[in-house]
């Protein structure tokens, strides 16, 4: 009598692991892809409330606001006072004088703005006083 002994693993048990993998990785892969834009969300809202530390700042030295675009896209670099965004954010600012001010931005990888304001009208998306607030 032959005895044959066989290593390995056979046609339809590597076909079964594949067919596991692809499920879990169909469940896995919609959890995640959300996971660039909030990244981005709360890189925008991060860059707005330090704008409001240099707005507040500036304004501590010359009792009134600064306006003005900060940006730190492919295009090139600009600061407000000395504040640079991060990679792929614009800041733009709006000043009323000594009363206020009010910021939006925006990143170059998606649509959505955010926006603060500070002692001035409510600025769409935001809509309590120094509280950022995307759209």
């Amino acid at each position: 009598m032959l005895n044959k002994t066989r290593k390995g693993f056979t046609l339809i048990e590597l076909l079964i692991v594949v067919v596991i993998i692809g499920i879990l990785a169909a469940i896995a892969i919609p959890k995640f892809a959300n996971t660039k834009e909030k990244a981005y969300l709360a890189s925008m809202k991060s860059d707005l409330r330090n704008m409001a530390t240099t707005q507040e700042s500036y304004f501590a030295d010359y009792q009134i606001y600064i306006a003005g675009t900060a940006n730190n896209t492919a295009a090139g670099t600009s600061s407000v006072y000395g504040f640079v965004p991060s990679a792929g954010v614009t800041v733009t600012t709006a000043a009323t004088g000594g009363t206020g001010w009010s910021a939006t931005s925006g990143h170059s990888a998606t649509t959505k703005t955010c926006a603060i304001f500070v002692g001035v009208g409510a600025v769409a998306p935001a809509t309590v006083e120094a509280e950022p607030k995307c759209q």
